[in-house]
């Protein structure tokens, strides 16, 4: 698609990328990189008790932290926004309205530092598990209170069929849409009911493109990344071994033998030219995200679990004021990247032709026939991560797809114009301290393209499937969302 690229290293070519910044920050005055958790469990996850009806809920069943316990973790491990995302079942609806809500309203006033979200981990008619997103305000609480006691797939008692199908979806999302403050929902651990590359369980390729058109605004991505990355660790931090002393424990819970993550992520993410780059190559505005899922931590004594603390492990960052509205902005408008260990606290990608520039998340027009100036700059910190190590950033890589219009096949998981048109090492970049600058050119084609980067501590060329036992800290990873460069329209 594109010729060969290579990076600019010249003094002159980086003045011209740092200028790049300098505009695309005063685009965005004030915002800066604010890490968060999109999906995290309380104690009003509850297990319940089937012999008593309808089903009582049982406190601590599932998840078992209070919420000021998980703000106060979110803010140690560097935290400024989270979601708390109880899920349950039948009248769950009246357990988070009347228990789970004044809690988080405590856990607001005691821990002011984080911004918490009201939210919910929606057992989406029809579909896997839902993080729902509600815009702060005095209304909060009825907004949640209406989507799940209405549409949660597991709320009523005895168990309505009806609630749990693709047309039950469709009223949800309809209903979501039309609210005066719209909601966020992004598809949780979308591939860990697959049985293989490419064969899809409870969330198909064809289920995201129907709920992304009918709520373009409501319905706008994915875990890229999955919780439950400790599953491999035993309590001291050691990796689990069976009784033959062979490692086990998957990450991410992806426990079906040749479905694994890769890398740490969900396949949908991980594959070039696979799920994500397909409806990417549409012009889908479609976002991913990294979570904890935290529901038990690993290292609980007595009862450990198979999850990192919010923000120990992995963390979304998004381009946003510590603000509520401007967090709900960053998640509706793409200004994310997603990161594992740590590994870097910046990502910064530009497409720029002449004054005009774009970041993640936005859109550049550029003329046909002529070539943009990509600029990535990440933050590397010499600091160390909350295993103790201080990792570093071997090597970040170029993925480019040319925009090709809607596809024929809604279950499409492929596309052949995605590549990755350029792997730059440490000696490709230039550094001043721990920020790291690499630019290049591309052409501009006739159909336009996206633009989104990758980066890795390791040697792999492509993130490998994580192989039971595997120790999650060992391979790390950080993905962009996109940037999209459309060809300008000429006037008529």
């Amino acid at each position: 698609m594109h010729r060969a690229i290579r990076p600019l290293l010249h003094l002159s070519i980086l003045a011209i990328a740092l200028g790049v910044f300098a505009a695309s920050q005063a685009q965005n005055m004030e915002r800066r990189w604010l890490a968060g958790d999109s999906h995290i469990h309380s104690h009003w996850s509850p297990g319940y008790d089937q012999a008593t009806t309808p089903p009582k809920p049982i406190l601590g069943g599932d998840a078992i932290y209070p919420t000021p316990v998980n703000a106060r973790k979110a803010q140690e491990f560097g935290l400024s926004w989270m979601v708390t995302t109880d899920h349950g079942g039948p009248n769950h609806s009246k357990l988070n309205l009347t228990d789970a809500y004044p809690e988080l309203e405590r856990s607001r006033r005691e821990v002011p530092g984080v911004l918490q979200f009201y939210g919910m981990e929606l057992n989406m008619p029809g579909m896997d598990h839902h993080t729902v997103i509600i815009p702060n305000s005095e209304e909060e609480w009825r907004s949640l209170f209406n989507i799940e006691s209405q549409f949660d797939s597991n709320e009523a008692w005895p168990a309505a069929p009806e609630r749990n199908t693709e047309v039950a979806a469709f009223r949800a999302l309809t209903y979501m849409n039309g609210l005066p403050r719209l909601p966020v929902l992004f598809a949780n651990h979308p591939s860990r009911s697959a049985t293989a590359i490419g064969t899809y369980g409870l969330t198909s390729p064809r289920e995201l493109r129907n709920n992304n058109d009918l709520a373009p605004r409501v319905y706008l991505g994915m875990e890229g990344a999955p919780g439950h990355q400790a599953g491999a660790l035993a309590s001291d931090g050691t990796r689990k071994r069976d009784a033959s002393g062979a490692p086990t424990g998957s990450r991410g819970a992806y426990a079906n033998p040749g479905a694994g993550t890769l890398g740490g992520f969900d396949q949908m993410t991980a594959i070039v030219g696979g799920v994500w780059d397909s409806m990417l190559a549409e012009g889908r505005r479609f976002w991913i995200v990294a979570t904890s899922d935290s529901h038990v931590n690993y290292a609980e004594p007595g009862k450990p679990g198979s999850d990192f603390w919010p923000g120990q492990y992995q963390k979304t960052y998004v381009q946003a004021r510590p603000a509520y509205d401007d967090v709900i902005d960053a998640l509706r408008s793409g200004r994310i990247f997603a990161v594992s260990g740590d590994l870097i606290s910046e990502l910064d990608v530009a497409a720029a032709q002449g004054p005009r520039t774009a970041g993640v998340g936005a859109t550049l027009e550029a003329d046909q026939g002529s070539d943009v100036t990509i600029t990535i700059r990440f933050r590397d910190p010499e600091t160390r991560n909350a295993h103790g190590d201080n990792p570093r950033v071997e090597r970040v890589d170029l993925i480019v797809g040319s925009l090709e219009g809607p596809a024929a096949d809604r279950e499409a998981d492929r596309t052949a114009s995605t590549k990755v048109l350029g792997r730059f090492g440490r000696d490709a970049w230039q550094r001043t301290g721990d920020v790291a600058v690499i630019t290049t050119k591309l052409p501009v084609g006739d159909r336009g393209m996206y633009v989104r980067v990758r980066g890795t501590s390791t040697a792999d060329l492509e993130p490998a499937m994580d192989p039971p036992g595997e120790d999650p800290w060992s391979d790390l990873w950080f993905y962009s969302n996109p940037v999209f460069v459309e060809v300008a329209r000429t006037a008529k």
